[in-house]
């Protein structure tokens, strides 16, 4: 394995292991605005947008470091979901499933959301996943 391999597989690693915490965190989160207050959804949204932003830092890794290119322009969020779910046949198989792909959509979607909006006006009915 050359260098570059195995320093973009110690980044995805690391990255990996901050997701599990955001995860673990947005579970506690959820478990406690179910149970106590309602406000611990803005806790949960936060979570989930910092899950799917990270998810987001390591496909774009992997694009940049496998792939040689990254998408550009206004959609390039979406393409990326698309290009990672795509198998390079010489370079590298599918990154992520359809499936993974189209939940990730979801996700890049609430991440718009928690971005535009106040927090107060999530629903905390919508589910992701």
């Amino acid at each position: 394995m050359n260098t570059r391999a195995i320093a973009l597989s110690a980044r995805l690693r690391s990255e990996l292991s901050d997701l599990a915490q955001i995860v673990e965190r947005a579970q506690t989160l959820l478990k406690k605005a179910v149970e106590q207050d309602e406000d611990y959804y803005d806790g949960v949204a936060l979570n989930l947008h910092s899950f799917y932003t990270g998810t987001e830092r390591i496909l774009e890794e992997i694009a940049k470091a496998i792939d040689g290119s990254v998408p550009e322009g206004a959609g390039w969020h979406r393409d990326l979901l698309m290009q990672m779910s795509a198998e390079l046949s010489t370079i590298r198989p599918a990154v992520i499933s359809h499936k993974t792909r189209h939940c990730l959509d979801e996700y890049r979607g609430l991440r718009h959301i928690v971005r535009d909006i106040y927090t107060f006006n999530l629903k905390p009915s919508r589910r992701f996943g």
